[in-house]
């Protein structure tokens, strides 16, 4: 597997990381952050922040591997 390949999976993996294994040490409802209980929060902000870091991953990718000649026939 390609070093940008490696890199850019777990990029791809931080999100999920975060929203499953994470989750129960952010499970309570305080401190209340914009109004809602804080594991809300933290899936919502990991909603938002999934598009951000999987464009990352795509970049990382693209920079390390770019597409050959023959893949755009």
């Amino acid at each position: 597997m390609r070093k940008g390949t490696r890199l850019a999976l777990i990029f791809g993996a931080i999100p999920f990381l975060t929203l499953v294994f994470a989750l129960p040490f952010v499970n309570r409802i305080e401190p209340i952050v914009l109004g809602l209980p804080f594991v809300l929060f933290w899936i919502l902000l990991w909603v938002v922040l999934t598009p951000a870091v999987l464009w990352a991953a795509y970049k990382i990718e693209k920079k390390h591997n770019p597409p050959d000649d023959e893949d755009h026939r």
